[in-house]
């Protein structure tokens, strides 16, 4: 509808590509993809850092109903390789920078029949740009429904291969839908893709709803501190999003006093909950700074908190969008009560189909056409959800439900930790307590931080024991890594 409008930004090269360039690129990849074999069903894998062509993939595979298998390229060539295995690809297409990576990767291969390669292609590899070559008109299109899967994107298992969640036509549809509905998103608005493009997050917050209102999105290579505020300086970017860390790290720049953030219409953490601190910095600077949330298994985003209220409802996630159903219940499968934690629990048409050719798994997740999170929740009188943390981490000391993200973030308001995290340990009188893991500024006190946290905690709540890190571990997917935390071999 908006041809010559521009859609897409290379941040590195400054290259502006129209609504019009970017599908006739995707058709010349289509049909490359078509002229390498690709057929409707088949697996496109793809391991590469956020890049013009990984975008033009994501587009091109489901044109001809092939399905994008999405590698994360921060898991190790062994994960990887049970990952491609159960993936059965036909094609691989990587960057450069993962070339020492797909050379170890070659030797496992059992369904790959052609490696292509975005630049410098090696002996017996296929050169991405012979694709520039193909015609722009796509022909024999097959025939798709909302079902048709689109890609499959990774989850962050903490035992065994992580599960891929498969994502439909359908899928990123509705979150499209649900998203501009609900967040307002139009044609005027522009956002930075920061995000790895092998999350979910990539492609969806909010590259897709900006594609279909007519938006512009802005490509990054991924996240620097340094160029987030060139971005909003020079940008004229509207939307940003990121990941709690990310956030902490803008704070401690040496530009964050000076920066000016007015030009942000929505500026949204997900990925995790938030420290209260963080979210506060952003309220002094008279930013309505809001927590999100969203998991690969429903697309992405699920709720919405007016700028209204993002002072009044803290540490809520919001109202439900368009086109989603939410409840909370008790272990017994009752639902929950107003202010009750409970297991959230999503319908709606952006939940997945289910996993990867693992229907076990799908049955445990996908009961009764709810996605059972696996994450704690509460709603207060007026529908506002609150997000309590992962159930598998709350714990329960002397009798009292404790849940670590509420301590996190008290322990992150002390100025000499930068960053935190609590984890349940056994003890032999309460059954369990809180061990907390800081990473700390020079001037760390124990004693100074003990007292801050009694004034502001129950004492139940209080860690026993406090850690300190030079770093916090993540898993492969750049989470806090808290299975590794509790096992204590971070004590030896």
């Amino acid at each position: 509808m908006t041809p010559d409008r521009v859609a897409l930004i290379d941040y590195s090269s400054g290259e502006e590509t129209t609504y019009y360039q970017w599908n006739e690129r995707a058709n010349r990849t289509a049909n490359f993809l078509r002229h390498l074999g690709v057929a409707k069903g088949d697996r496109v894998a793809v391991y590469s850092s956020n890049c013009i062509d990984y975008l033009d993939l994501f587009w091109a595979a489901p044109k001809i109903g092939a399905m994008l298998q999405n590698l994360n390229w921060r898991l190790t060539v062994h994960e990887l390789t049970g990952i491609v295995d159960s993936g059965a690809p036909k094609i691989l297409v990587y960057s450069e920078d993962w070339r020492p990576q797909v050379e170890e990767l070659k030797a496992s291969f059992t369904t790959v029949e052609h490696v292509v390669a975005l630049s410098n292609p090696g002996a017996g590899e296929r050169d991405f740009a012979d694709r520039n070559s193909m015609s722009i008109e796509l022909d024999e299109v097959p025939q798709l429904t909302l079902d048709d899967p689109w890609g499959i994107y990774y989850t962050g298992g903490t035992t065994g291969l992580p599960k891929g969640a498969v994502i439909t036509h359908g899928n990123l549809t509705w979150n499209s839908v649900n998203t501009i509905a609900s967040w307002g998103i139009s044609s005027q608005h522009k956002a930075a893709l920061q995000l790895p493009f092998f999350h979910i997050g990539g492609p969806n917050i909010f590259m897709v709803p900006m594609v279909h209102a007519g938006g512009t999105t802005i490509l990054c290579a991924g996240f620097d501190p340094d160029q987030t505020f060139d971005l909003l300086e020079n940008s004229g970017i509207t939307h940003y999003v990121g990941v709690p860390t990310m956030f902490q790290m803008l704070q401690a720049h040496p530009r964050w006093a000076a920066a000016d953030f007015t030009k942000l219409e929505l500026v949204i953490s997900g990925g995790a909950p938030c420290p209260l601190p963080v979210m506060e910095k952003f309220w002094d600077r008279g930013i309505d700074f809001k927590m999100g949330y969203g998991l690969t298994e429903a697309s992405g985003n699920n709720f919405w908190l007016p700028p209204e209220m993002v002072r009044q409802k803290i540490g809520s996630v919001g109202y439900p969008i368009f086109h989603i159903d939410m409840k909370t219940i008790r272990e017994d499968g009752s639902e929950c009560a107003v202010g009750e934690g409970g297991e959230l629990l999503i319908r709606g048409p952006h939940v997945v189909a289910g996993y990867w050719r693992n229907p076990a798994a799908t049955a445990e997740v996908i009961r009764d056409g709810w996605l059972h999170t696996g994450d704690l929740a509460s709603r207060d009188e007026d529908g506002c959800f609150y997000i309590l943390g992962r159930s598998k981490e709350m714990f329960i000391s002397g009798g009292e439900n404790v849940y670590p993200a509420e301590i996190e973030s008290v322990l992150c308001a002390h100025p000499q930790v930068k960053e935190a995290a609590v984890v349940g340990v056994p003890h032999e009188t309460w059954g369990e307590v809180g061990r907390a893991f800081v990473v700390v500024t020079e001037d760390y006190d124990e004693t100074d931080l003990r007292a801050f946290l009694a004034e502001r905690l129950a004492k139940y709540k209080l860690p026993r024991s406090i850690v300190v890190l030079e770093a916090l571990p993540l898993t492969a997917i750049g989470k806090l890594d808290k299975k590794l935390l509790a096992s204590e071999e971070v004590l030896s």
